[in-house]
């Protein structure tokens, strides 16, 4: 099929780190310049400050038996449909999900050197500086003549490099899928990709008075506490954390490590002076920053009243999942109110009525966090039906290993918390009831040993606060994994073919899952059972800190966000596994869902958000939709629940 691959730059009033939906949602959004190649001729740039689009390309537009490249097209495609709505997306491929397939990281530049192109075929580095002054406005000056816009008549010399950067950019971008074409992820991920600009561009309703309002309560909040704070403490800025921590260190006598909201949960704890008290329960109220939300609510909200482009496809490295963008709704505060007082709440924060909030609620700032997820409402006439997957990890991972006892527990719709402490202690277990007390300690155990974890993963997940020694640790560590045989031998086999396939450069198959692992390109490829694969870049056996083999590759450390040498082993490439199969069971239930005619808004981690018209659709048969299985996904049992609503909540 014929290619054509396209890179634009631009000129908008509204700030891109609000999305490119935002970005266009202005009459001074402006097209500057389109770099462009047919198949493997050169790159040619169109001046559209000069000249029209060429009819060449504007026809390839509209063509299906084109190809449409970019690095990261829905940039293009949204730019595009700004003066050409009736452009089909149907033909695009972007070239940055290919990257970011192979594990890849972000960025046209980041690649490029990755894959070590050659000089001529690197990123311009000029581009920074030229956007700045092109691409956005600027601040008027006496020397520019008050103008708030540079124009290409204003500096010609940096127009033709701006030119030449763009040319550079299709260049680079045509190298990269040169490269990776070859590995191009199953075709059903195209189907997966396209749906997300689906949802990207649809976007969710926003209640405008409702944010507003919340900021505007929030800041006139901020302001009392503040005054009080002061005349409490006589701090001349008890918000600072060195100020207040010396404060509180006077008053107890003693040194404090912190003043953190961790430190402040335990001080709280102990028996300490009612004005430490009461400033440290403000100091909590003053440093909440679900306020943030709302600001980004409110910056990123278009003209149609909804905010748009709130999803990364294939955000997270390797597994494909998701990430959030712009409001990052994955990291939404939870409301604990029941949905009766989340309906008062709201009335008052849409009247704007303060007073009220501050008679009805101790902690304003809390009750306003918990409302954030309420901004997001369904349009007149319509409703949401959202439902969620019930444990889909460790449905997956007691599918994956073969683990039939915890199978059995699923499908007879039991408590896996309490099934597993069961099958750690060998005694009966009852949420509320008989041996209650043991659900707790199973809990943990499966949401921190299920990947290979051991007496510090207990500890991270909270389990060193029920007095429990290291020695108790341990002991519930090994009772875990004895009564999960199944799950602990998928470590081991997971690790073993793993090494395997990078001593030998073959493929190495097991049973669970049909699990493939390979070794080409350059990269360790583990095939999943829908046909998706994990890609982990040079890989090469190591030794650990304990003398061990150890699997080392390249990719991106999550602290540093820098490039460089990793560690996996068996437990650690189970979790990759699962969670990428669950990814797989969520984008399978949402084309479902689209196919049945379901307007998807949101999705977050396991859980799908629909805008749906009033007297049609139903939780039940969404539930349905979702809980059906993949050709692949063959004796996975699944469940889903969830609510109505005209708002969005966590129900």
């Amino acid at each position: 099929m014929a290619t054509l691959a396209i890179d634009l730059e631009t000129y908008s009033d509204n700030d891109i780190k609000y999305g490119v939906y935002k970005y266009v949602d202005t009459p001074q959004f402006e097209i500057l310049l389109l770099g462009y190649s047919f198949d493997d001729e050169p790159v040619q740039v169109a001046d559209l400050t000069k000249e029209k689009m060429p009819a060449r390309v504007l026809q390839a537009l509209f063509n299906g038996a084109i190809t449409k490249t970019a690095f990261n097209a829905n940039f293009e495609i949204t730019c595009l449909k700004k003066f050409y709505p009736d452009m089909p997306a149907e033909q695009w491929e972007c070239t940055s999900i290919l990257a970011l397939y192979n594990s890849l990281p972000t960025g046209l530049a980041n690649v490029a050197k990755i894959l070590k192109l050659a000089d001529d075929k690197q990123k311009d580095t000029r581009g920074k500086a030229l956007i700045n002054y092109f691409s956005k406005p600027c601040r008027p000056t006496k020397t520019n003549g008050g103008r708030t816009r540079n124009l290409p008549e204003h500096n010609p010399e940096a127009w033709e490099t701006y030119i030449e950067y763009n040319r550079q950019d299709v260049v680079v971008e045509k190298e990269i899928r040169k490269k990776l074409i070859d590995l191009k992820p199953p075709e059903i991920e195209h189907k997966y990709w396209l749906m997300d600009q689906e949802i990207n561009s649809r976007g969710a309703r926003i209640n405008e008075k409702l944010v507003n309002n919340a900021i505007r309560m929030n800041r006139e909040q901020q302001k009392e506490l503040l005054a009080k704070a002061k005349e409490l403490t006589g701090l001349e800025n008890p918000n600072s954390p060195g100020q207040l921590k010396r404060w509180v260190e006077d008053r107890l006598g003693e040194t404090v490590e912190s003043i953190d909201k961790k430190a402040i949960a335990e001080l709280l704890k102990k028996d300490i002076p009612e004005d430490v008290r009461k400033m440290l329960g403000m100091r909590q109220q003053l440093g909440k920053t679900s306020i943030k939300k709302y600001e980004a609510m409110q910056q990123a909200l278009t003209s149609d009243g909804r905010v748009h482009g709130m999803f990364q496809f294939y955000g997270a490295m390797r597994t494909g999942r998701w990430a959030g963008r712009i409001v990052q709704l994955h990291n939404l505060p939870r409301n604990n109110m029941e949905s009766k007082e989340l309906d008062i709440a709201r009335a008052f924060v849409k009247n704007g009525d303060l007073e009220m909030m501050e008679l009805c609620y101790e902690n304003v700032p809390d009750t306003l966090s918990q409302l954030v997820r309420t901004a997001i409402t369904a349009t007149p006439g319509y409703r949401f039906i959202v439902d969620d997957f019930s444990a889909i990890e460790a449905r997956v991972i007691a599918w994956l290993a073969g683990e039939k006892w915890r199978q059995d527990v699923f499908a007879e719709g039991g408590d896996i918390y309490c099934a597993s402490a069961s099958a750690m202690f060998g005694v009966p277990v009852v949420k509320h009831g008989v041996n209650g007390h043991l659900r707790q300690k199973g809990k943990i155990a499966e949401l921190a040993l299920g990947y290979g974890g051991s007496v510090g993963a207990l500890k991270q997940m909270g389990a060193d606060k029920m007095g429990l020694s290291d020695t108790e640790l341990q002991e519930i560590v090994v009772k875990w994994r004895d009564a999960s045989p199944a799950i602990t031998k998928l470590w081991w086999d997971v690790d073993n073919a793993a090494k395997n396939a990078i001593k030998t450069g073959g493929t190495v198959k097991i049973k669970q899952g049909s699990l493939a692992f390979k070794r080409k390109h350059g990269a360790l490829f583990i095939e999943l059972p829908s046909g998706r694969h994990l890609v982990y870049i040079k890989p090469e056996i190591g030794e650990n800190r304990f003398g061990g083999e150890s699997i080392l590759y390249q990719g991106m450390e999550q602290g540093s966000r820098k490039w460089g040498r990793l560690e996996t082993y068996g437990g650690k490439l189970v979790e990759n596994i699962v969670q990428a199969i669950a990814r797989d069971c969520l984008a399978a239930a949402m084309l479902r869902l689209k196919e049945a005619g379901y307007k998807i808004i949101m999705h977050i981690h396991d859980e799908v958000v629909m805008e749906v018209p009033d007297g049609k659709g139903s939780l039940g048969e969404v539930t349905k939709i979702m809980s059906k299985n993949e050709p692949w996904e063959t004796g996975l049992i699944k469940t889903a629940d969830g609510f109505e609503g005209q708002y969005y909540m966590k129900d």
